[in-house]
């Protein structure tokens, strides 16, 4: 599944042929059988943490 910035979701049906990265960078290219998705991480959320409260 995507999620893009304005809350919309798609989701992927087809197999991914292949995954493409930019060296450096968290940008990502996904192809499937029939389309193409740029993907670029922007900012990772902290791991929540085990055990507390």
């Amino acid at each position: 599944m995507i999620e893009f910035p304005d809350g919309m979701h798609e989701y992927v049906t087809t197999p991914v042929t292949r995954v493409l990265r930019i060296a450096g960078c968290e940008v990502f290219y996904i192809e499937t059988a029939n389309s193409r998705y740029r993907l670029e991480v922007r900012n990772r959320l902290p791991a929540a943490a085990e055990g507390t409260g």
